[in-house]
């Protein structure tokens, strides 16, 4: 004679690791398809940072102390003075959200891309404002070296004077303030002139994983 309470007691716990299945496939599922919205979502606020085209309109970028540069697209703008360094670059947002500046390193030397790591976060100046850049527009970085007594100073100034290739990385993020990324800049003189060229070199992102 069939045993029911046996049989009874198998089926139900068929039933529970039919349903425990069904639980974590559709547990799975839905935290997959949680993740591809986030990237998504997160894919249409981020921002990437290029130089600016050569036929793009100049930037006017004004400093704290009133000096003023007036600086053609795909290009830099570097001056000294004995109180200070004054240093900005015509940039262009490619990416799909505003890209927020947040600080800088400068390197009085041109910087290879080949095998090279992005600096520390605590190495980097932060800027005394944000910048924004829009979506498919055309902005500007600035950085400005003030302590005249520093070596940094001294360095730059001397770079700058001898019009030697100086590289300039740059740290920004969206407007939610995460998504942060460093681009790395070359500032090349033009041997006709005063002006420089700008141009990317390296990109690292810092919230998540590199492109490489």
């Amino acid at each position: 004679m069939a045993d029911w309470v046996t049989i009874s007691s198998l089926a139900t716990a068929g039933g529970t690791l039919v349903l425990a299945v069904a639980t974590f496939s559709s547990v799975r599922s839905g935290n997959r398809s949680a993740r591809v919205a986030e990237r998504s979502l997160l894919a249409g606020i981020r921002p990437v940072l290029m130089h600016s085209h050569l036929e793009d309109p100049p930037v006017k970028v004004g400093f704290a102390d009133n000096h003023w540069m007036m600086v053609p697209g795909g290009s830099g703008g570097a001056d000294v003075t004995p109180e200070a360094v004054y240093l900005a670059m015509s940039l262009r947002n490619v990416g799909s959200g505003i890209a927020v500046l947040h600080g800088w390193c400068f390197w009085a030397e041109r910087q290879t891309g080949a095998g090279a790591e992005a600096p520390p976060l605590e190495e980097f100046n932060r800027l005394t404002r944000d910048i924004y850049i829009p979506v498919g527009d055309v902005g500007f970085w600035q950085g400005v070296f003030r302590d005249t007594a520093s070596e940094a100073f001294a360095e730059a100034a001397a770079a700058i004077e001898r019009r030697d290739a100086v590289t300039i990385d740059v740290l920004y993020g969206d407007h939610e303030g995460g998504q942060r990324a460093i681009t790395r800049f070359g500032l090349t003189p033009r041997p006709d002139g005063d002006k420089w060229v700008v141009a990317a070199a390296r990109h690292w992102n810092v919230d998540r994983e590199d492109p490489r």
